[in-house]
């Protein structure tokens, strides 16, 4: 990167909504922890009113029957209780959560719902989150799932929590509960308004445990005041002013800095590990633990120059398969096939057909690439550990720490402090691991901050994918049948929602973590709205593909297969605003339309573009966003958050792309692998369209997800050439003009 020309993932995207960056990785499920008991609790938390329900009073099969085959994992929150919230003898509240504060807002949005439905002010609540010894468990960050999710367990806690204090006011004020009103925390008398009690003097010096039967619903969209309002975010101080602290900013008194020897490719064997030069440096320590070899120093840098001094020796298996051979290796080497969805009878859909289109879709490996690198720092205290780690799932760390050491779970502390991006690369911590057996090594408190090398050779890539489509039309042109095949990718969204009377959608293969067979060098995971960025592209680009060779606009075919009437409004929305004249593709303006949807949002993107054709390089000027999530939170925070998708989604159409042979990674830097950049940005426009009385649906990832399709399509319509492989470099966009006679 140039200077002043800083790359864009950072942890800045602001979510008003929800939070979002992928999945959990393979084997990251964790069980809530057993035998909990209040006591311990209280011995934890001090004086103040708890409220305590168990997950069967919480609504939970209202969370889990959204779409329960979409979930992650199952939510297995504590069941003997969840004490979510305390009211101090000061007034003020504290919100306890194990979710993270990524940068995407959640520490705003959650003390948003608390207040609202608690009827405190948003000012008088503290956020503690992720931290594995005060909070109630949590399976991670991840997935659009904090709003949509998690959101109705702490909207629930605190409608009975609001109960209980009513209860004890009307006992305190000797009038009804209906006789009550509340506000910022005081209930007073509707009828003397001289009758009135804070929640403060309710609690002061007291334990209660009081349930409510019935249990009271949370408030109608009607009734609220503070959801559905942008205040000032709960970390924009501490963000603004520097002082908002990272994991490889913690700083432990007699901490040593590790530098760790590592492999050349995955798959190599260390066979020895030469450090007579790093143990006659002042001050270095060096660290075996069976293929761990290890060089500490109180300075970070003398660490480095250590690590430099150690003389490794591997053995590396062969390389079979590189960034060129993979997609013939992802399709020869798939597992049996699943399928999604399936009516009518396709070969009945062809036989009806006028024409028949067939082709085939290709995604690269991409990679993270968040600022922060994977960070974490550990103190032993005995037998016990203290991380703080960089992480979105600071349960299953605390699992991960426990297992590698042979440690209890109540002897290790998991302290996630802000994290600087994730997008589903963050919900494992490797790091942490190491950090803890390296404290425990040494009997000093250690820190681990990968480097970027590191961070692309041990990162979970959003896997390298192929999609096959055949799909015909009538001489009418309706699409008569859809027949849709993923390799890879996963089967999230692969289901269209177009109208096709003869469709089949199979899956081979997913983004969890699994190769196919004979390649089992490096790991995939969930890299932001795991699959749905590659099925929507495929999908996109062979509806406008059928629209074009019909000479028929590309909004308009769209739109005569589309039923679902939140999804059009949402099309209309995006197209007023975006100012769509109807014409086919390609018209030579350089624009595009694609729709989309994820975690139960509707999306539509238009894109405008302008392509260098003797260069191949494509600007993108101007992306109109419209998207229907149902209630919205934080309508700015939802704001920030789909031009955060938007910035974030230039890098994977048209210049992210992991290089690799066998098992080493040639990305080592962003001198090769190139995110976006601000110099980047078009000008974003986006329209949230409010459903208040729909439940809050995700925000994190659903915008990112139109984004490879949108552009492929805009490019298409500037000049005529289809390109048919992400990223878009500017050597496949000539060489798809050339193909198609435009260069």
């Amino acid at each position: 990167m140039k200077p002043g020309d800083i790359g864009t993932r950072a942890a800045g995207e602001v979510s008003g909504q929800l939070t979002g960056g992928g999945g959990p990785q393979p084997g990251s499920a964790v069980e809530a922890p057993a035998g909990f008991d209040r006591r311990d609790f209280f011995k934890i938390a001090g004086s103040g009113l708890f409220v305590f329900f168990s997950i069967g009073s919480i609504g939970e099969g209202e969370v889990l029957t959204q779409e329960p085959e979409r979930l992650p994992q199952r939510a297995s929150y504590p069941t003997d209780f969840n004490a979510y919230l305390r009211v101090h003898e000061s007034g003020r509240v504290t919100c306890f959560v194990g979710k993270v504060e990524l940068g995407q807002g959640a520490k705003t949005t959650l003390a948003q719902l608390l207040a609202d439905e608690l009827d405190v002010a948003f000012d008088a609540v503290d956020m503690v989150m992720g931290d594995t010894d005060q909070c109630p468990w949590d399976m991670g960050t991840f997935g659009s799932l904090t709003v949509r999710q998690f959101g109705p367990v702490l909207r629930a806690a605190c409608a009975e929590a609001r109960g209980v204090l009513l209860e004890l006011a009307a006992e305190r004020l000797g009038v009804p509960v209906s006789g009550l009103q509340v506000r910022d925390g005081v209930a007073t008398a509707s009828a003397d308004v001289a009758k009135k009690v804070t929640y403060a003097e309710l609690t002061r010096g007291q334990r209660i445990e009081r349930h409510l039967q019935p249990r009271p619903a949370p408030k109608a969209h009607t009734a609220l005041r503070v959801i559905g309002s942008t205040p000032r975010r709960k970390d924009a101080l501490e963000k603004v002013t520097g002082r908002a602290k990272y994991a490889g900013d913690q700083s432990l008194p007699g901490t040593l800095h590790a530098r760790i020897v590592r492999p050349p490719a995955h798959g190599a064997t260390l066979v020895s590990a030469d450090t007579t030069a790093a143990e006659k440096m002042p001050g270095v320590r060096v660290v075996r633990d069976g293929s761990l070899v290890a060089v500490l120093h109180e300075r970070p840098d003398l660490a480095q120059r250590a690590l430099e001094t150690v003389r490794p020796v591997f053995t590396r298996p062969e390389a079979t398969v590189d960034d060129r051979s993979i997609f013939d290796h992802l399709v020869q080497n798939a597992p049996p096939g699943r399928q999604v969805s399936a009516a009518g009878d396709l070969a009945e859909g062809e036989r009806q057909s006028a024409r028949v289109f067939d082709h085939t879709y290709y995604n690269s490996y991409v990679a993270h690439a968040a600022v922060e690198t994977h960070s974490a720092a550990a103190r032993f205290e005995g037998e016990k550990v203290t991380v703080w780690a960089s992480t979105q799932a600071p349960f299953t760390v605390k699992s991960q720490v426990a297992q590698a050491l042979k440690l209890k779970p109540e002897d290790v502390r998991v302290i996630t402090p802000y994290v600087g991006g994730g997008f589903g690369g963050k919900t494992s911590g490797p790091q942490a691991v190491e950090a803890a057996r390296l404290a425990r090594l040494t009997g000093r408190p250690v820190q681990v901050v990968w480097d970027r090398g590191e961070e692309f050779f041990f990162d979970t890539f959003r896997p390298a994918a192929v999609v096959k489509i055949r799909s015909g039309v009538s001489s009418a042109g309706a699409v008569t049948f859809w027949d849709f095949t993923v390799y890879g990718a996963g089967d999230r969204e692969a289901a269209s929602f177009y109208d096709a009377p003869h469709h089949r959608t199979m899956s081979h293969g997913g983004w969890s973590g699994q190769q196919p067979a004979g390649f089992q060098m490096f790991e995939v995971g969930p890299w932001r709205a795991p699959s749905v960025n590659t099925n929507t592209h495929a999908r996109e680009s062979q509806f406008d593909i059928m629209a074009a060779a019909l000479r028929v606009d590309p909004l308009e075919f769209r739109m005569r297969h589309l039923r679902d009437p939140r999804h059009r409004r949402v099309v209309e929305a995006a197209a007023a605003k975006f100012g769509w004249t109807p014409r086919p593709a390609p018209s030579g303006r350089g624009v595009g339309v694609a729709l989309g949807m994820y975690s139960g949002t509707y999306v539509a993107t238009f894109a405008e573009v302008a392509v260098d054709k003797a260069s191949g390089a494509v600007k993108v000027k101007r992306v109109v966003c419209a998207q229907e999530m149902g209630l919205i939170v934080n309508p700015d925070g939802s704001k920030q958050q789909v031009e955060g998708c938007i910035t974030m989604g230039l890098g994977y159409p048209l210049t992210e792309e992991v290089r690799f042979k066998g098992g080493q990674v040639l990305e080592t830097n962003f001198d090769s692998y190139e995110p976006p950049r601000f110099s980047w940005l078009p000008a974003i426009e986006t329209i949230l369209v409010n459903a208040p009385e729909q439940p809050s649906q995700g925000c994190g990832e659903p915008p990112i997800v139109t984004m490879g399709a949108v552009i492929a399509n805009a490019i298409f319509d500037a000049t005529g050439a289809r390109l048919f492989q992400l990223p878009m470099t500017p050597e496949r966009v000539t060489s798809a003009l050339q193909a198609a006679g435009k260069g």
